[in-house]
């Protein structure tokens, strides 16, 4: 009997000790897991990564935006922004079609005309929202487009004339 109570107070402290360590051990995985958790991405709504350039879209600057808004063959220039955006000011003469909203039954209502020079902008060279309506409009079939990437901060910081909703 005295051997068996020593052997049971020696199975307490591994048991206790292992559960220390087990305890210290799962402590911080949880801690690397949180801090892990903190640094993804939340893959639920991804990051619209904004590319140099899009294949097959000229890429224009508030200069060529000028120059080819005014030409005996304009574009329609589309602001891919949402709302709340375009009450901060919009180019005069865009149309608004942010990119949460764009699709083939939305661009067909700006041009059923697959052909038509559609021009696509946002809120500058960080702002995937243009990028988004550009793909759409090239899925749709659309195949004559352009894309302001400076968008509307470089309009802005140019001087250029805009129109601001109060």
């Amino acid at each position: 009997m005295k051997n068996q109570n020593k052997l049971f107070k020696l199975f307490n402290t591994l048991n206790t000790k292992h559960l220390l360590q087990n305890f210290l051990l799962l402590s911080s995985l949880l801690i690397t897991t949180n801090t892990f958790a903190e640094q993804a991405p939340n893959l639920a709504k991804p990051k619209i990564v904004v590319p140099e350039k899009i294949a097959g879209v000229d890429t224009v600057t508030a200069e060529q935006v000028i120059e080819i808004l005014t030409s005996d063959n304009p574009p329609i220039l589309v602001d891919a922004r949402i709302e709340k955006d375009r009450e901060y000011g919009h180019i005069e003469g865009s149309i608004s079609l942010p990119d949460i909203e764009t699709n083939c039954g939305t661009l067909k209502t700006v041009s059923e005309d697959k052909n038509q020079h559609l021009m696509f902008y946002c809120n500058g060279v960080q702002c995937g929202r243009s990028v988004v309506s550009i793909k759409v409009a090239r899925s749709c079939g659309y195949h004559t487009l352009s894309w302001f990437k400076g968008g509307f901060a470089e309009w802005k910081n140019k001087g250029y004339q805009y129109v601001k909703i109060n």
